[in-house]
């Protein structure tokens, strides 16, 4: 009608009236639309009343031109019935007739007012009905009401059995009303036909308005103050029936009465609107309204004149009212009534006037008063004053009790949402009875001749979509929505009206957080929240007893199965609180709690497949598809072409995959079900298609963090089958559903990798990944409409080979990194992009170690002379370049730590290689290869590189400590080679020295004995180890040099340097007794070797004093021995079977023993030679200290000499011996200091 709607101000006004008063708003503040007001109304004294005008479609109100006296009415004013631009948008309808408003006058006003409607409003409602409902103890005429309730609003509009039941004659539409009304109400039912009288009534009413307008009777236009109602016929006799009723809303409407719709009427009325992204796009204009050209030809557009929130006492009313009002002068606004002079004003006119009043604001009422159609006087009376004139007195409290009153009579029995409730009383009669139309409908064959079936069914749903628009109402109202949309589909048959049935589907799914934390919020969980919004569909309500007493003795028994609730006696609605609601209303509509991620995901599910249903029926080529049984899995048909190849059939895939992500980016279309691009059905279904990918993907996760690895590549082949359907019906790829895409690959990436690493229980994965819901067969059935699916049937195979899980997992994270390139997903979501690179990276490493151990393994297997084989190369090769690509992906976000950690890999597979080339050649003959040396200094390269990588040890300590453990073990590995095997056919003895020294210093250098950690031990041996090659070297260098002094000098220094720094490294180990053993007897022989170039007795005794002190120093390493020989012994008899092969791999039996001889041997031989030297020196000078010596050394060795020559005696009683005799020696003194 091109009226502007707005709310009006909600805050009371400055100044409202003391208690009786009246508080008004200046004039034009009322109703203009650039500055709606309220006022609060103390109508009466008892009464609080206040109005806030939200729309109006009248011009702006004049003064009203008073008639003469004498004028005749009944002569034609010369502007009746003319069109006029100043009568407003009603053009030359009857000004202020208050027509018989149409059947869902209430339903125009909620979908223009859907806010208010389920939340704020008690009730909706045209004026004349709220004024019939509150005169009812009143009057003796009868009500009849459609009732409907949508959240916590009742929807009343006036259900004109008169006119129902010509209809049903004609069309047989309401027959079994009809047949009902009949057999319990009024058996002899016949059309009432209106007097000539009413007609006269109308005609003078109408030709009075139109010379108020026009004082003078005169034709031409004049400012005309009019309020005029909506559209509607343009002569009196078709004004009487202007509420057609519609046909029911699946038929078309060719029978419809109102001119308006003959241009549609041939048309069907399928509802033609379309839903985009109801919710994951939260835009007003994303959501069109269900009905376009339809809508006014079925009598759902708002007519009314004005739409008013009306505040009576506690109730909250949305009313239509068509009331004139005229204004100027000396009265802002007055309501023009016309009187027959010879009939007195009763209560039930006094109401009407007081409450029209009321409604539209309106302070003062004028009266012309008229006899015969003959004006006498003009009249004025306040507002407050109506309901004290003479012969219409009446409280207005009674009138507000019986408001309270009648509203919680229909609030306690209209608790099912979708019902259409009929309430009924009959002329004359007392009782008022409510009946479930809905129920008595359910009796009948088709539900659907209910007409109301579908205006309620398109008002709950386009509440739910309000509410769904507005996202800042969190959780709070998503019972009420489901709730509402619920009942909404129950409504709806499903092959007539597809297209909201899937809107609302889709909705119910939007309702459920998909990717919402993985605890419940119990504090803000929506129980008990909207306890007073709706209820649940299956609820059945008992009134209480007042309401449900026994029936007026002149009512008909068999009533009482079909009212739901009756009033006895209209009197009881004066009573105040008779019908105070004590009606308990359960929170039924709360939101369902899911108490686990795959609960919640099937509840979405179980929507998009009824959504998926509907679109799906709705396309019409389905007798073109061939059919197929949602219950039998679908065949795949990819197994031979995954299988045959392996990772060279995954390249070849992976390349047609990125040339199709290549062409969605220029948006190719191609469905096999014959959507149109842009239908309704194409929207949905892609909506519907996405959400079910984000489902099966939020399941997935969850199966993933629940270790179920073959659930969770079921879950997410689906997701990507979803989505692969998705992107053959998408015309536009929006970069967030790529974004999508790429966490789909990154999550099927990372069940791959697991699957590979968890081999061993690959039969259960097998059969849970084989296993499928019937849910989920019926949505697949529904993918293989539009496409064959098989877009990611790389990605999802469940292969039973380890390297071809590795290289899938890889390709997965390959092809989420592409798609992360193709757009500019990168730089927005650069979380995702640096995940995607870790985990590239990640697997990169896993296939490259996995590579490295396969050469490993083919290296142990080959036999020690062969060369190295081809393969053992292609595997470096392969295992290499995996390290570099993963190398360059942790590089490029800055991830030392990785990065670090791949390139010690990188180290460790070059030792590999440099291991592979030392088993060439004879093992007697066998020299460090320079292969070898180029790879174990490769290796160095890499791991110093690793070091730098991380920069300090703060970054990482862990990764610092295990980088230079492998750094000190490559070069150890490198010096005990050259060692072991010196490269004499190539180097001098002397540069092989060098390198030696030198790669023992730096391995030295990186290895950390002071910290304290798991590896100080290993530290503490390898340091120790190196001491003790080195002293043995240096050792070794002193007997077989010649010459060189200074050169022999340093080289003695230096062995007796890294002889003592190894005997100290050991005596700190518990179990390296054997080597601390072993390094005592080399220092031993040391001594006896400085010995022999020794001239004088008394350098020979020192020297051999030393030695001997060395052997009692050798005490604690044979105490060790002792102890792992007693643990060994008593092992057996603590536990019989156990084996009695040695206990302690650290303890060598035959090693003992060798090392037990030598020792015996060195100590006899020390003894020896120390007697002799004392002896002699005795002979010379007599020294009583080297008497106790001797005399001391002399016992030791003969009970040496004893203990050795016994065969029979134990190595444990053998340790025994030497631990005593060391323990002599040490008291006795050992030389001559």
């Amino acid at each position: 009608m091109g009226d502007s709607k707005e709310a009006g101000a909600e805050s009371p006004p400055a100044g409202a009236a003391a208690r009786g008063g009246l508080s008004l708003l200046s004039q034009g503040e009322s109703e203009e639309p650039s500055a709606q007001g309220s006022a609060l109304f103390l109508g009466g004294n008892e009464v609080k009343s206040r109005a806030v005008v939200k729309y109006s479609s009248a011009p702006p109100r004049t003064a009203f031109a008073r008639l003469e006296e004498k004028t005749d009415l009944k002569l034609p004013p010369a502007n009746w019935l003319r069109e006029s631009a100043k009568l407003g948008p009603a053009g030359t309808t009857i000004l202020g007739n208050s027509k018989k408003s149409k059947p869902f006058s209430s339903f125009g006003m909620a979908y223009d007012f859907i806010d208010s409607v389920g939340n704020d409003v008690d009730v909706v409602s045209d004026s004349e009905n709220i004024k019939k409902l509150l005169k009812i103890p009143y009057s003796k005429s009868h009500v009849s009401m459609a009732v409907h309730r949508i959240g916590r609003t009742l929807l009343l509009d006036e259900l004109d059995i008169q006119e129902l039941f010509m209809r049903s004659s004609q069309t047989g539409d309401w027959t079994w009303l009809k047949e009902f009304y009949q057999r319990l109400i009024d058996q002899k039912w016949q059309r009432k036909k209106k007097s000539k009288e009413h007609w006269y009534q109308k005609a003078i009413l109408s030709k009075f308005l139109y010379y108020s307008i026009n004082g003078d009777g005169a034709a031409q236009p004049v400012p005309s103050a009019a309020e005029q109602q909506g559209p509607s016929s343009s002569h009196q006799a078709t004004d009487s029936d202007g509420a057609s009723w519609p046909a029911p809303f699946e038929m078309p409407s060719s029978v419809s009465e109102d001119p308006s719709a003959s241009s549609q009427g041939s048309e069907p009325l399928e509802p033609s609107y379309i839903v985009g992204h109801v919710a994951s796009a939260p835009k007003e204009q994303n959501l069109t309204t269900l009905f376009n050209d339809g809508e006014n030809s079925q009598g759902l557009k708002n007519d009314f004149v004005r739409n008013i929130l009306w505040t009576f006492e506690d109730i909250h009313m949305l009313v239509g009212s068509n009331m004139p009002i005229f204004g100027g002068g000396r009265y802002p606004a007055v309501s023009l009534r016309l009187r027959d002079n010879n009939k007195p004003i009763n209560v039930l006119t006094g109401i009407d006037y007081w409450l029209d009043n009321l409604i539209c604001n309106v302070p003062e009422l004028v009266m012309c008063f008229h006899v015969n159609g003959i004006v006498q006087k003009y009249e004025m009376i306040k507002t407050e004053e109506i309901p004290n004139l003479e012969n219409s007195n009446f409280s207005t409290k009674v009138i507000k009790d019986i408001a309270q009153n009648i509203l919680s009579f229909l609030k306690s029995n209209c608790t099912k949402e979708g019902h259409t409730y009929w309430l009924f009383k009959a002329s004359g009669s007392d009782i008022v009875k409510l009946y479930d139309l809905t129920t008595l409908c359910e009796e009948t064959e088709d539900k659907y001749q209910n007409p109301f079936t579908m205006p309620v069914a398109i008002l709950l749903y386009k509440v739910a979509c309000n509410m769904m628009m507005k996202k800042n109402q969190n959780k709070k109202h998503y019972g009420t929505i489901r709730t509402l949309l619920l009942n909404c589909v129950k409504l709806l048959d499903k092959s007539r009206h597809p297209q909201i049935i899937a809107s609302a589907n889709y909705m119910l799914s939007e309702l459920f957080q998909l990717d919402e934390p993985k605890k419940e919020e119990s504090s803000e969980s929506p129980l008990n929240e909207n306890s007073d919004e709706s209820y649940s569909e299956e609820e059945e309500e008992l009134a209480d007893s007042d309401e449900n007493g026994s029936y007026g003795t002149g009512s008909d028994p068999s009533d009482d199965n079909k009212a739901v609730a009756i009033i006895k006696s209209v009197g009881e609605l004066s009573v105040p609180e008779k019908y105070k609601s004590i009606h308990q209303i359960r929170p039924s509509c709360t939101f369902p709690v899911c108490h686990d991620t795959e609960e919640r995901c099937r509840l979405v599910l179980s929507y998009v497949l009824e959504g998926l249903k509907s679109v799906d029926s709705s396309i019409k080529k389905e007798s073109d598809l061939p059919a197929a049984d949602p219950n039998t899995p679908i065949p795949l048909k990819y197994e031979d072409e995954s299988t045959r190849g392996g990772p060279e059939g995954l390249e070849k895939q992976m390349a047609l995959f990125l040339d199709k992500m290549g062409s969605l980016q220029k948006g190719n279309y191609s469905s096999q079900s014959g959507m149109i691009p842009g239908s309704w059905q194409h929207k949905m279904k892609l909506q519907l298609i996405l959400k079910s990918s984000k489902a099966y993907y939020v399941l997935s996760d969850a199966a993933m963090s629940l270790q179920k690895y073959g659930r969770a590549l079921r879950y997410i082949k689906l997701a990507l089958q979803s989505h692969d359907t998705y992107c053959c019906l998408c015309t536009n790829m929006l970069s967030e559903v790529l974004l999508f895409l790429s966490q789909y690959l990154t999550l099927c990436g990372d069940i791959q990798l697991m699957l590979a690493q968890n081999a061993n229980n690959r039969a259960a994965h097998l059969e849970e990944f084989n296993y499928q819901t019937k849910e989920d067969q019926e949505i697949l059935h529904s993918l293989h409409r539009e496409s064959p699916c098989q877009g990611f049937a790389w990605a999802t195979d469940l292969s039973t080979d380890l390297e071809s899980q590795l290289s899938v997992s890889c390709k997965c994270y390959e092809a989420a990194n592409e798609i992360l390139q193709f757009s500019d997903l990168k730089s927005q979501n650069p979380e995702h992009y640096v995940q995607v690179l870790k985990r590239m990276g990640n697997i990169r490493n896993e296939i490259g170690v996995f590579y490295m151990n396969q050469a490993a393994a083919l290296q142990s297997e080959r036999v020690v002379s062969k060369s190295v084989s081809t393969a053992e190369q292609q595997l470096w090769k392969k295992s290499f370049s995996c390290f570099e690509k993963g190398i360059h992906n942790f590089e490029s976000i800055d991830d030392a730590t990785n990065a670090a950690l791949l390139l010690c890999n990188t180290g460790r597979l070059m030792r590999i290689c440099a291991q592979a080339h030392c088993g060439a050649g004879d093992e007697f003959k066998r020299e460090f290869s320079p292969e070898e040396g180029l790879y174990y200094n490769k290796a160095v390269d890499y791991y110093l590189k690793a070091l730098r990588s991380l920069g300090t040890r703060d970054i990482h300590p862990a990764v610092w400590d295990s980088v230079n453990w492998e750094l000190s073990t490559t070069y150890f590995t490198m010096a005990t080679l050259q060692q072991d095997y010196a490269p004499l056919s190539r180097k001098a003895q002397e540069q092989i020295e060098k390198e030696v020294s030198e790669a023992m210093m730096k391995s030295l250098k990186h290895c950390d004995v002071d910290s304290v950690s798991a590896r100080q031990p290993l530290c503490q041996y390898r340091a120790a180890t190196i001491h003790h090659r080195l002293a043995s070297m240096y050792h070794s260098c002193l007997r077989n040099q010649v010459g060189d002094e200074h050169l022999r000098k340093q080289h003695r220094v230096l062995a007796d340097l890294h002889y003592s720094k190894a005997v100290k490294l050991f005596q700190l180990l518990k179990d390296a007794p054997c080597e601390l053993l072993r390094v005592q007897l080399e220092r031993v022989a040391f001594a006896e070797f400085q010995m022999t170039s020794q001239n004088s007795n008394v350098g020979k005794l020192k020297t051999l004093s030393g030695a001997l002190d060395i052997m009692v120093r050798t005490k604690h390493a044979f105490q060790l021995i002792r102890k792992e020989l007693v643990e060994e012994f008593d092992q057996p008899k603590s536990d019989e079977s156990a084996p009695a092969a040695d206990p302690s791999p650290g303890l060598s039996r035959e090693e003992v023993i060798k090392l037990l001889s030598i020792f015996e041997s060195r100590l006899s031989f020390l003894l020896l030679q120390s007697i002799k030297l004392l002896s002699s020196t005795k002979k010379k000078m007599s020294n009583t200290e080297e008497d106790v010596v001797l005399k001391a050394n002399k016992q030791i060795y003969s009970q040496l000499l004893r203990a050795t020559a016994n065969r029979n005696s134990t190595l444990l009683e053998r340790i025994d011996v030497l631990i005593q005799l060391l323990d002599q020696l040490a008291r006795g003194g050992s030389g001559g200091q």
